[in-house]
């Protein structure tokens, strides 16, 4: 049973089509990056598997099931972790909180309202042992708006890992980041479960080829070209599209 399948996917905006008869399966385990220039649909198609759109046309499969329909907390609750472009946390709580608040959402105490998360040892143990294996505990008690922006995507796929996910969708988790502080998110995604299968959007070529044995490539709302990195890496036609000129590897 594979954690994902894409199934002939489109989605229109109007008279603009932005994804095109897109097919894509994800083997358990599988580490996938998805790239392509600006516009290419790569966003759109993490919004259509997680739910955030729905589809003009196609279906989206996970872990052997039809989710086509399903809301985002449904698929969440299924086992899809996902981290977006732009940081979602809360910048007011601290660390602690905000990773404490995405373990409770995994557990069936996200229903109680009437005594604190913190109360909860279970909660309380879970948190802390993420924290201190992410090597983010020093930081725990600091707001998230005085973290630096690496540390905030470090937390991010901290709680994406939060709901034990079998999938995980990362959408460029390197954007925006130093050199020093893509080679820290780099290590974090490589040091992941390798039972958690992985789909990444990643602009930095040295992180995807790094960290993803196989790349699927979009151009203009469909799928250019996929298979092992080094193969993409000598596809004359993803050299000229997108990767640039001979001299870049």
């Amino acid at each position: 049973m594979n954690p994902l399948e894409v199934q002939h996917l489109a989605k229109n905006f109007g008279g603009l089509a932005a994804l095109r008869d897109v097919c894509l399966t994800l083997e358990a385990g599988e580490r996938r990056a998805l790239i392509g220039p600006n516009g290419a649909g790569k966003t759109t198609l993490f919004n259509i598997i997680s739910g955030v759109l729905a589809p003009s046309a196609g279906a989206v499969r996970l872990f052997g099931r039809d989710v086509t329909g399903l809301p985002v907390h449904r698929r969440a609750l299924l086992g899809l972790g996902r981290t977006y472009q732009v940081t979602n946390l809360f910048p007011d709580l601290t660390v602690f909180d905000n990773l404490l608040l995405g373990v409770q959402a995994a557990e069936p105490t996200r229903f109680a309202m009437h005594r604190p998360a913190r109360t909860y040892r279970p909660l309380v143990a879970r948190t802390e042992g993420l924290l201190r294996e992410w090597e983010l505990w020093d930081a725990r008690d600091a707001p998230v708006r005085e973290l630096s922006y690496g540390m905030q995507r470090q937390l991010e796929i901290v709680l994406a890992l939060a709901r034990r996910p079998r999938l995980i969708l990362l959408d460029e988790p390197t954007a925006g980041l130093s050199p020093g502080e893509r080679v820290t998110v780099g290590r974090m995604i490589r040091r992941l479960d390798r039972t958690i299968a992985l789909l990444l959007i990643e602009h930095d070529m040295d992180v995807a080829f790094e960290v993803a044995g196989t790349i699927t490539v979009l151009h203009e709302g469909e799928v250019l070209a996929e298979g092992a990195a080094a193969a993409i890496k000598a596809e004359p036609r993803v050299r000229e599209i997108y990767l640039g000129t001979e001299g870049m590897y």
